[in-house]
């Protein structure tokens, strides 16, 4: 766990792959995010959430008032998140915008599923970055904050994140985990209302598995 920034009134940290934000209901006593951060800082607001196989950019508040003007800039989608993900296949466009409504928490399994009757109004705006024989790096942009969004989406237009077998991929390749990375945040900081973007790098096992892919012919 990196922290990119930090001040009084909040945190922004490069979450690492494979830490969840909160306990894991099948592994209660496992590290999770938000202990580690108490342990070191007190008490932290969570203001919204990263799956616990995505890493990069997340925002905590130190405070209730922060947490509350944070909370509302992500409802009114003020706030502005890009990721970064690897996709099976090949996309036939260049940009796409996706509103498939979403229902999560579905089955013993607890997956997102495309509902138009019962789902919630979701979007996500998906731009190809680069094209490789079997798959493409792409840049997603969630419009709504909906559980495994990008993931079902991607899914949804018949190309699930390379590794991402809860969500119909091939399990191929075999890198640890589904390539999703929050890239960069960006929202008006409370205090001083000024905008402010924090970025994250990819992580390595996310620039290695681009290196693979790139060489699959």
């Amino acid at each position: 766990m990196k922290v990119i920034y930090e001040d009084e009134f909040l945190l922004v940290l490069d979450k690492p792959a494979g830490l969840p934000v909160l306990p894991d209901g099948w592994e209660p006593e496992a590290p999770y995010l938000v202990k580690t951060l108490e342990e070191r800082y007190g008490k932290v607001w969570i203001v919204h959430r990263l799956d616990k196989i995505t890493s990069g950019v997340m925002v905590f508040g130190r405070d209730a008032q922060t947490h509350r003007a944070l909370n509302i800039q992500f409802e009114t989608h003020e706030a502005h998140k890009i990721y970064h993900a690897l996709v099976e296949g090949h996309p036939k466009w260049d940009e796409k915008v996706v509103r498939y409504p979403l229902r999560a928490n579905v089955g013993h399994k607890h997956r997102t599923v495309v509902d138009d009757k019962h789902g919630k109004p979701s979007e996500t705006r998906f731009r190809v970055i680069k094209r490789y024989s079997e798959s493409a790096l792409i840049q997603a942009e969630p419009m709504t904050g909906r559980t495994h969004q990008i993931r079902v989406h991607a899914y949804a237009l018949g190309h699930p994140l390379v590794e991402d077998v809860l969500y119909g991929a091939r399990d191929r390749y075999g890198f640890p985990r589904p390539m999703l990375h929050a890239q960069s945040l960006s929202f008006v900081h409370p205090a001083t209302s000024e905008r402010v973007k924090f970025s994250a790098p990819r992580p390595a096992d996310f620039e290695e598995a681009i290196k693979i892919l790139g060489a699959v012919y």
